[in-house]
């Protein structure tokens, strides 16, 4: 609130006592500056970019007795609001300097596992503009901008549901604001993080990629080719056949999850090759009187499961090997946690650009949850972009695109000096050359749609060292990293994240109809595939279509996210 509301209640606090802003040092080019009128508030001393992070305000942390014996008596009572757990808190830093407005340029989030507020711009700021959030609908001070206000009707309306720290205090206003955001994401506030939740519990559901993954229980499961057979009318032909297909060349590795000879109802036939590897028929020996080779549809992998066995045996006599069974990857409370704050985010950037007449489609990438991805990818501070199809007439603008192509102008800015020690590294990691000359345009689509740089020691010069290893090719742009996007990427998109070598993909939306992690096609799936992604589909349950509709997310059906 400004110093000027705050005389009012708290004689003493007003301008009249602090007259000079203190002197603030602050990276992403901040200042506090005193204004008559308004008191101390946050300006810019330079020009700064859309979604950029211009402060991380660690919060101190009361308990309810606490604040209630003392600190609302003070006047703490006019800055401090209600922790997720129901402390109270007071933000540091700059965080409790930022004023009101209507219409703020600064959103913020609320990092419950570093006791911190992270400060984002919304778009971009201009040199000495005040930079303000937004403290939500019951304010107890006349806002300087009242006068831009609309009636309360039309601003519940266009509420972009982040609401402000002051009103937090208020148990019902938090409610009414809020489930957009907490659900389906509010079951797993509580409970120790380090506890692993059940597979059947997360939010997600994870698709198998790999033949390893996938048991084939189901006679439409079953996956088959189409292979060249011969017929045998003698049982003394076999051996005779067997020594042939390894001088021939058809006895190759890709069979050998099958039995080379079929007993079936007194007739015995034996497998050649695939069709696929000898389109033409096989010639077989001129000395053996055989009937011609001819087609039949048989399994294309082993068993896995004895129900497996039985199907697969159908079509063809197939080795039993079982294997163990896929065991993902477990899931801490507090990686949940973080992954359904990453969700959180990518809606919020995803309704922010459908409010500005965009597609509401967004992507994210988080900072790794743990601390050993995160220094190997130096990836500090999370990414996010939205679709650009409309606003630049461009087909290929899409979220992910222009996601993968900032991580690269980034990647290209931050790059660090050949006097720096190498970091720990989980996979290869080297720099990138910096962009063309003449890249105004490019990079500023890339930096609109980025929240932040991704180290926080700033833009470096390259190497020669590391340009040269840039050169041999030995850079993915999102190795080791995950990314959350709110529909289902394109079949293009979803083939960039496969050449960016991305971890794992989570997704809100399925596109029945367009979709290509698990819809029309699944990309990391295909055979001949030189990287796997993992592919996770958030559980919405029946609730999905009225959820999109109401969160502002809804697209066409036959639109490619």
């Amino acid at each position: 609130m400004s110093e000027e509301a705050l005389a009012e209640i708290s004689p003493g606090a007003g301008p009249s006592a602090v007259r000079k802003a203190p002197v603030h040092l602050n990276s992403s080019g901040l200042r506090i500056e005193y204004v008559e009128g308004k008191g101390r508030g946050v300006y810019a001393c330079r020009e700064i970019p859309a979604q950029t992070l211009v402060e991380v305000s660690p919060v101190l942390l009361f308990s309810a007795v606490e604040y209630e014996e003392h600190g609302k008596h003070t006047v703490l009572d006019h800055y401090t609001f209600k922790w997720r757990d129901g402390r109270m808190a007071l933000a540091l830093g700059l965080g409790s300097l930022f004023n009101h407005s209507q219409r703020p340029n600064v959103s913020y989030t609320i990092d419950t596992e570093q006791e911190a507020i992270r400060y984002t711009t919304t778009r971009r700021i201009l040199p000495d503009e005040e930079l303000c959030i937004f403290y939500g609908h019951k304010l107890w001070f006349d806002p300087v901008d009242a006068e831009d206000c609309v009636t309360s009707d039309s601003i519940e309306e266009r509420d972009d549901g982040w609401g402000g720290l002051a009103s937090l205090n208020d148990d019902e206003e938090m409610a009414a604001m809020s489930p957009l955001e907490d659900w389906p994401f509010d079951r797993f506030e509580d409970g120790d993080p380090h506890d692993n939740v059940p597979e059947e519990e997360l939010p997600f559901t994870r698709l198998k990629l790999t033949p390893e993954d996938i048991e084939e229980e189901e006679m439409d499961a079953i996956r088959k080719e189409v292979a060249w057979v011969v017929d045998l009318p003698d049982p003394k032909y076999t051996a005779t056949m067997l020594k042939w297909l390894k001088q021939s060349g058809f006895d190759t590795p890709s069979m050998a999850h099958l039995k080379r000879v079929r007993k079936l109802d007194g007739k015995m036939s034996m497998v050649l090759t695939y069709k696929h590897e000898h389109p033409e028929t096989p010639a077989l020996p001129e000395h053996m009187e055989l009937s011609p080779p001819y087609t039949t549809p048989v399994p294309k992998t082993a068993a896995l499961t004895m129900t497996s066995l039985k199907l697969k045996s159908t079509f063809w006599p197939t080795i039993y090997a079982p294997r163990k069974k896929f065991e993902p990857e477990p899931w801490s409370r507090g990686k949940v946690r973080w992954a359904c704050e990453a969700m959180r985010a990518v809606i919020k950037v995803a309704r922010v650009a459908g409010e500005k007449g965009e597609l509401p489609i967004a992507a994210y990438v988080p900072a790794p949850f743990d601390e050993e991805t995160k220094v190997a990818t130096r990836m500090y501070e999370p990414i996010s972009a939205h679709d650009l199809r409309r606003s630049a007439c461009h087909p290929l603008r899409h979220c992910i695109i222009n996601l993968v192509r900032a991580v690269g102008e980034l990647r290209a800015a931050s790059t660090h000096s050949a006097s720096k020690s190498p970091v720990p590294q989980l996979t290869p990691i080297v720099d990138v050359p910096s962009p063309s000359p003449n890249p105004a345009q490019e990079l500023a689509l890339a930096v609109d749609q980025v929240d932040v740089a991704l180290s926080p020691s700033g833009p470096q010069t390259p190497s020669t060292e590391s340009q040269t290893s840039v050169q041999n090719g030995a850079h993915y742009l999102l190795t080791s990293l995950t990314l959350f996007t709110t529909h289902e990427p394109c079949v293009m998109c979803s083939m960039a994240l496969l050449h960016s070598r991305v971890k794992e993909v989570f997704y809100l939306f399925p596109m029945e109809k367009t979709g290509g992690c698990g819809s029309i096609t699944c990309v990391p799936r295909l055979e001949g595939v030189n990287h796997r992604y993992a592919v996770n589909r958030w559980k919405l349950g029946d609730e999905v279509q009225e959820w999109k509709e109401q969160s502002g997310l809804a697209i066409d059906e036959t639109c490619d996210a």
